[in-house]
This record gives structure tokens, sequence and C-alpha cells, in this order.
């Protein structure tokens, strides 16, 4: 039930035996531009460059020449240097990135590191997957979708790239059925990849495209077909989420166990679906898989990359986060006029837990929306027991004898099992169970995930109890729980001084004989109806694994001049999609004036609340309607990346040309100068002048400028007020000022009011240093 994705970075140990010993995959790039960049020059092969952020005609003549020109240069290479059968080219780079992937032995790697026109050689390393009322909560259905025509309209045309588990194509959201039909489209030249067990397309018309990319994982050993899919198919259920809460139809039932839940719809229903499959089952995925995957949907025509994945650090390999293989290639593909989403990452709540740290993207933090879901357990005594369960009451006229899974063991030799969380059966006495509420224990099993509240469920269900109960008698600082569908009344009491009053009444009720056996039991209880949402119309709040800033510029944890994450959005308890084959443990200041908050570990509790930070939400909550009428917007494209890149300090400018084939001739003078939405000053020494330049895409307005900020920085905006024509651009400064050393940052914003009602709010964050 999250849309998330759980990162992972490890350097991969590779089982096969080449030639000279225990091989390796390797990204490899070479002097030569890409089809991105490639001005001409070479005899016979015309210009393919695009000007920033346009979209390449990859059905050309030209660019089609241009890349078997480059892949035949890779091979070349390969050829001269090794013999035949000593190695295995896995893919060719051609469009982002000029390289390839190749699977080679060690002696190999330093060949090729010395080899003419090889730029770098870098290990390949290992990512994983970071996912009904939310177009409500978002404002979608009355103030965004009717600007696109309607909530079956919206996202016509658009194509969506999704870099993740595969897909399961007969979910009912991927559907075609009773709905107009869609026609062919263009500018998309991705095909489709047959089931080799059914010999059907994976496409419809909804999902337009369906490939995987498995070489790099083939090559490890990891890869498993019978598990894992030699084919678009999901084998996770990841996939198959992110694509559904993005782009599913609209208005599917979500039912659970006989219960609908609502209706449910992505947020742009009548977008397409391009499947690049780059992530599995059990290893999560490599980075040359998901390269090419990448490289393969910004040819084939996708508007849209929708990425939830990542490595779990910064690459160690490179000098900075901004440039390594996976970044350059993303770069690319803004060039290539793709916008690029990635998530945040599941660090959280720590500090410089990001993953995804380049300007380029669109890094989008995890928020829980206004929707809870409670139960209650009314006891015998009257006491009422809040908790969590979404699940259906038992008899609403009816109370059910309790029954602890400690007092029902068929033996007392089957403690070794942990009988009390309820996971086997066989270990407890149906006769005493049966037509009664089972009482099981939260034990460390379930934080582990070798134990299931599922699995309580199959359990209390194949005993013949009514229901079944679990009490958290201990929780562990930062212990986050989840309500869970089940088709059994059932209830998770999270709250530990309700979970010992629930104990008390239990044994009081229940009288024993001299040896502690029970001889009857007494005590009895109901479970309430826990499938109503209760929308609380309250602010969001940043997810507890939610990753959170500073961002950072290189492998020492620098902080650097860039804002990270760059949005907060719905993204934990969202219904979506889900693959037969799905494999995760079921568990799944601007609304309403409230100020945004963030979960938190806690000494003493589970979880607390704190007021939060742009490092937590970033510029802040998505507002789709604001955004299709911003007044305001903060243009940066291509040049204005690779400026960032070129005035950012420790960054070799041959290492910029390396990865970008693009010279350093521009310079901002420092890189919090980039023209972004936010100003980040990691290190502020006495004063500093910032620059933005903001353009009006309405009509003509006159904006008053304000400014205010935490006392250990001082803070001014200039001009006080300024008047935009539609269609024109104005820059304006922000000075800040070292007040006093604090040792922290300093929280304030830019805000701009037009005449016109348009706001734009603009954070500002610095930390001041003596010198």
């Amino acid at each position: 039930m999250k849309l998330l994705m759980e990162f992972g970075f490890v350097f991969m140990i590779l089982c096969a035996i080449v030639l000279y010993g225990e091989a390796e995959v390797y990204i490899v790039t070479v002097e030569g531009e890409p089809i991105i960049s490639y001005t001409g020059g070479i005899d016979g092969f015309e210009a393919t460059a695009v000007d920033s952020d346009e979209k390449i005609d990859t059905a050309s003549e030209s660019v089609t020449s241009y890349a078997r020109h480059l892949e035949n240069r890779h091979d070349m290479l390969l050829g001269l240097l090794f013999d035949r059968g000593t190695y295995k080219k896995l893919y060719s780079y051609r469009h982002l990135i000029n390289g390839f992937a190749v699977h080679i032995s060690p002696e190999q790697v330093e060949t090729l590191r010395h080899a003419p026109g090889v730029k770098s050689v870098e290990r390949d390393w290992k990512v994983k997957r970071l996912t009904t009322h939310t177009p409500q909560f978002l404002g979608l259905p009355t103030s965004v979708w009717p600007t696109g025509g309607g909530c079956d309209r919206a996202g016509e045309d658009i194509v969506i790239g999704f870099v993740d588990s595969g897909i399961y194509p007969h979910h009912p959201s991927f559907s075609t059925h009773n709905t107009e039909p869609y026609g062919p489209l263009a500018k998309y030249r991705g095909k489709c990849e047959v089931d080799p067990k059914t010999k059907r397309s994976f496409c419809n018309g909804k999902i337009i495209g369906a490939q995987h990319f498995a070489q790099a994982a083939i090559a490890s050993g990891t890869f498993n077909p019978s598990i894992d899919f030699a084919s678009p198919l999901d084998g996770d259920g990841h996939g198959s989420h992110t694509a559904s809460i993005a782009a599913g139809r609209n208005g599917i039932p979500v039912r659970l166990y006989g219960h609908e839940f609502g209706k449910a719809s992505g947020m742009a229903p009548r977008a397409r679906i391009a499947v690049y499959k780059a992530l599995y089952r059990l290893f999560g995925g490599f980075v040359a898989d998901v390269v090419a995957a990448i490289d393969q949907a910004v040819h084939d025509g996708v508007d849209i990359l929708s990425l939830s994945v990542g490595p779990n650090g910064p690459p160690a390999a490179t000098k900075t986060t901004f440039l390594n293989p996976f970044d350059a290639t993303l770069l690319g593909a803004v060039k290539a006029g793709v916008f690029v989403a990635q998530a945040a990452g599941n660090g959280g709540p720590f500090p410089k837990s990001l993953v995804s740290y380049s300007p380029w993207i669109v890094s989008v933090a995890a928020a829980i929306d206004d929707r809870r879901y409670k139960n209650h357990l009314t006891l015998g005594n009257g006491n009422i027991l809040a908790g969590l369960g979404l699940s259906p009451s038992t008899h609403l006229n009816n109370t059910y004898t309790l029954v602890a899974a400690n007092d029902v063991l068929l033996d007392s030799s089957v403690m070794k099992y942990s009988p009390t969380d309820c996971q086997r059966p066989e270990l407890l006495n149906k006769n005493l169970i049966k037509g009664k509420i089972l009482l099981c224990g939260y034990s460390f099993n379930f934080v582990v995930g070798t134990a299931s509240i599922k699995k309580v469920s199959e359990t209390a269900k194949a005993l013949g109890a009514v229901g079944f109960v679990l009490c958290v008698e201990n929780v562990s600082p930062g212990t986050k729980f989840d309500p869970v569908p089940v088709g059994l009344p059932g209830i998770l009491i999270t709250d530990v001084s309700k979970s010992k009053a629930l104990i008390d009444y239990y044994n009081i009720s229940t009288p024993r004989d001299w040896t502690g056996r029970v001889k009857s039991f007494k005590g009895i209880g109901k479970i309430g109806d826990g499938l109503m949402p209760i929308l609380h119309k309250s602010a969001p709040q940043v997810a507890l694994f939610s990753a959170r800033g500073p961002n950072i510029k290189d492998f020492s944890f620098q902080e650097a001049d860039l804002l990270k994450p760059d949005i907060l959005a719905p993204g934990s308890l969202i219904w979506g999609a889900w693959s037969l084959n799905g494999t995760d443990e079921p568990n799944y200041d601007d609304r309403a004036g409230n100020p945004i908050l963030a979960q938190q570990y806690s000494e003493t509790e589970a979880m607390k609340l704190v007021r939060a930070t742009p490092f937590d939400y970033g510029n802040g909550h998505v507002n789709p309607k604001s955004a299709l009428d911003p007044g305001l917007i903060f243009d940066a494209g291509y040049r204005d990346y690779l400026g960032f890149l070129c005035t950012t300090p420790g960054i070799d400018f041959h290492e910029i040309k390396k990865y970008t084939n693009s010279p350093c001739n521009r310079t901002m003078g420092h890189p919090y100068n980039l023209n972004s939405p936010s100003i980040t000053v990691s290190h502020l020494v006495r004063t500093q002048v910032v620059t933005r330049t903001v353009t009006n895409v309405a009509k003509q307005e006159t904006y008053v400028m304000t400014a205010r900020m935490q006392p250990a920085v001082a803070i001014e905006v200039n001009p006080p007020a300024m008047t935009i024509k539609a269609g024109a651009s104005r820059k304006f400064t922000v000075t800040l000022t070292v007040r006093s050393v604090t040792g922290t940052y300093s929280f304030g914003e830019v805000l701009m009011k037009g005449s016109r009602g348009h706001k734009v709010r603009i954070p500002v964050l610095a930390n001041g240093y003596s010198r």
C-alpha cells in the first residue's frame, strides 16, 4: 500500500567465471557525442543534437544511422582489445550517454581503463525499488480534471514511462473494457513484448509499450526466470501499484474480502503506460539494466519518466553525487525534453538520507494524507479500546468469549515456535477457539517480517474463530503501524497502556487452578467496524520513512547549495493495483491553515510529530490546482544545470565534460544561483546576494515582495515590488547576512503577492558561519 520504493546500494559479487578470473559487469563511457548532443563533424553522419529541453526525433534517418555508428564503434573497441568469447557486451548506450555495459574480468577492466578513447569504467551497482481518496485530497476532480477534458479524458495522449518491476496487465486499472478506444499514438515508438507462456501481447492501447531489461541481472547470476519472469510481467507488485496510482483508469472499485472501499483512480486516468521492467522480485536491480531502460524509454518517446528506483547512498566511485552514469543519463533525458520524477528515498527520518540528488530530477517526498482507518474493541466491563483494523465488525448485537493463544496450546513444547504470534494454526486447540475471539501477541517477529497480520487472520479463520486481537505489549521507538485489510474481524491494539488494560481484564475474568491452567473463559468482547475511513481535513504529515535533507554533493556528505526533496506528495497508504505475484507484506501549512508535520522517532513512544521543515517537505505539498495557474515560474533547463555543475566547488571540469559531453563555458557565480524555486546557502559567510528570475505565464500583474527569516540570518529582497508583463521575465535579488552563528540552518521565505491573486512562496535556507 505504499507508493514508495526501498533503496539498496551494494557492490555485487558475480559468480560467472570468464577467461581471466571472476568477471563482473562494468559501465563504460567512451569519447564521442551521444545522439542528443552530436553536432556533426563525422563524415557521412548528420548532426542529431537537440536544443535544450526539446524532444528528439529518434525515427529520423540521421538518428538511426548515427546510433548504428556508435554501436559499431563499441563493438569494434571490444573486438580490438579482447578475444571473442572472453567478454559479453550487454548493452550499447547511444541516446543519452555514449558507452556500453560489458561483463569482463578484472584484468580486462585494467586494459579497458587504459585504452585510447575510453573515458570512464565503473563497476555496476545494485538498486532497489523505492507506493481512492487521493484525487479528492489533491483537488483533482473539481479543479484539475475538468480543464483536461474531464475525469475520463485527463492525461490524454501523455505517455508515462515506468522504470519499475513490470506490470500485471490484467488488472482492471489497465483494462480497455467499456472505455472509449485508444487510438494509435504516432509519437511513441516503443515495442510490446509477448508473454512467452500465453503468446499474448502485454499491450492493449492503455498499456502502449512493455519491455524488460535483465542482461546485467543475468550476467550476475542472480536472475531466476521462474520467479523473476523473463518478460514485462510484474513479479513483485510494485510496478503495477505505481502505474495504477499515476495512470490507472478512473472509477475502478476497490474490493477486498467482499467489501468495497471506494472507487480508485490514477492521477492522469487517460494517460498511456509504457513499461520498462528493470527491477526484480528478490534482488532489486542493477544500474546497467536501469540505464538501458531509461535510454530506451527516451528513444521510444515517453513524455514522463517515473522512477521508484535508486541507490541507498551516494556513489563512492565518483567525486560528486551529481555525476555518475545514472544521473548523467537522466540529465540527458531532461535535455531530450522528458520530465523525470524520482522517489526521494526510504531512509527517513534521518538527516542527509536522500538518494535523489540532482537538480534536473524532481525528487518527491512521501506524505500521509488526511485519511485514517481506525477501529475499536469493546470489553465486557464497558471499556472501549481504540486500535487499527481494516476489517468488518463482529455481529453488532453479540459479544464473544476471549481466549488467549498461550492458554489454548495443544502442547507446552510448542513454545519454541512463538505460538502467541498466531502464525501456525496446528499449534493451537481448535475446539477451544471455535466461535471465540482469539487474542495474540504482536512480537518483534512482526517488525522484522517473519510474522504477519495476514497470517494471523488466516490462522484465526482456520481455527473457526469469529475474530482476532493483536496486543502490543512492548514497542520499539519509531515503530510504525499501518492498517492491514483482512476478511475476518480483527484489530491491532497499538497503544501499550490499552493493551495492558485488555490483558488485565482478561486475567481478572479468567479463573485458573493452582497450576495456572484455565478453568473457564469468561472475558467477553466485540470488534467494531474498521472499514470506513475517517477524513480529518488536516494538514498532511511527512511519512516516517521518507528521506530527508540536507542534500549532499559528494561521498563525504558535504552539503549542497540545493534544496532536496523538491516536493511532498501522498506516498503512504495509497490504494492501488497489485500483482497476483506480489510478495510484499500487505501492511500497507497548507491544508486547513495548519502547518505540515513530520513523523519522527521518539525516545519514549512509537512515534512523535514535530513541525516539519523544508528538509522534510522541500518546497511544500503538491498543489495541482495552483500548478495549472501558478502566475510565475522559475524557468531552468539543461544549460542552467550545466552551469550549476560548473560552479559547484570540487567538481573537475574534465569530469563534467566526461559525463555531459559539454564544456564549462557558462558560470552562474555560485551554485545557489541556479534558478530553482527555493534558495539554499549551505555555508553563509558574512553577506551573500542570491539572484532569481521569474517568468510571468499569466496576464500582466504587479507583485509585492516581502521576506522573513529566523533571527540568526538577516534577509532583504529587492525590488520590493515589480510589474511583469505577460510572457516577460524579471530578476530579483535576495540578500542574506549572518547575524549570529548557531551551527544550524535558519529557515525563512520570500513571499510574492500578485495584484491578480497569485501567490508565490520561495523557501529560504541558510547556515551561517563566521568565516
